[in-house]
């Protein structure tokens, strides 16, 4: 009987063992879900735009689209989630107009038509890349607001570490990768295997620019809990807009209060 449940033991732990191992090596696929095919432009929705090409410190093209504002008084540069492309980031990119922004949306490396592969440094590079044209094409470069969403909201810490906005938004974004991994697999030994970090927590106490930080209660992503710890170790003037509906459609679901929240930090720089 011993010997049965030794063999048993040792069955399971060969089992674990093969499923972390493939974990740690399908990590790629499981933080990035790239789509490259452009399935709509702005011009669908009657919003002009112009393609842009950027490259980034090692030279992997970026491409992104510069969407115009009637009379703006803001510039965004817009950084999506792990998923999809640009292409479907349409309903951001309208709200913004509306907002009076223009807005500098790209694709990372691997995403759409932007060359090169996904990756924690490459997505870096990318949103560094962003901002860098922005502050050589726009008349005030004082007036742009570096927003991300989910996991652009990580790459939008990191660049605001480094870089001054005149404000940050940080919209379904969680603490860290690590965090994320042990809310949705407490069974695996993230830590130890984990090949990305995407430490937003650690990079907010050094953001100075005003945050607005946006997170749904009901987001079943990234935990309501997550953002507001996050929120919690930015150390300037902030502001919480907690929103209703799931990680993707939480902006669209909570519709006029959302836009409005918005506007009110917008409007506060």
């Amino acid at each position: 009987m011993l010997s049965k449940l030794l063999s048993f033991a040792g069955v399971l732990t060969f089992a674990y063992v093969a499923f972390v191992t493939i974990v740690y090596l399908s990590q790629t696929r499981l933080v990035y879900f790239p789509v490259r095919t452009i399935g709509a432009t702005p011009e669908s929705i009657g919003l002009p735009f112009e393609d842009v090409t950027l490259a980034t410190a090692s030279g992997v093209g970026i491409h992104g689209w510069l969407v115009r504002a009637d009379n703006a008084r803001w510039t965004v540069l817009m950084l999506h989630g792990n998923g999809g492309n640009i292409s479907h980031r349409l309903d951001t990119l309208q709200i913004l107009n509306d907002l009076g922004a223009d807005t500098l949306i790209i694709d990372y490396p691997g995403y759409g038509r932007s060359g090169g592969e996904p990756g924690e440094q490459e997505t870096y590079d990318a949103a560094m890349a962003g901002w860098n044209f922005l502050v050589e094409h726009v008349p005030d470069p004082g007036r742009i607001v570096v927003f991300g969403r989910s996991l652009g909201g990580a790459i939008a810490a990191w660049l605001a570490q480094r870089v001054n906005p005149a404000g940050v938004i940080l919209e379904s974004t969680f603490t860290s990768l690590d965090d994320m991994g042990r809310h949705h697999y407490p069974f695996l030994p993230v830590s130890l295997i984990s090949r990305y970090d995407y430490d937003a927590l650690s990079a907010a106490p050094d953001i100075s620019s005003p945050v607005l930080s946006v997170h749904s209660t009901g987001d079943e992503i990234v935990p309501f809990e997550l953002g507001v710890r996050l929120h919690d170790a930015l150390p300037g003037r902030k502001s919480f807009l907690s929103i209703r509906g799931g990680h993707n459609d939480g902006f669209l679901v909570t519709g006029q209060e959302y836009t409005s929240g918005l506007k009110r930090f917008l409007e506060s720089l």
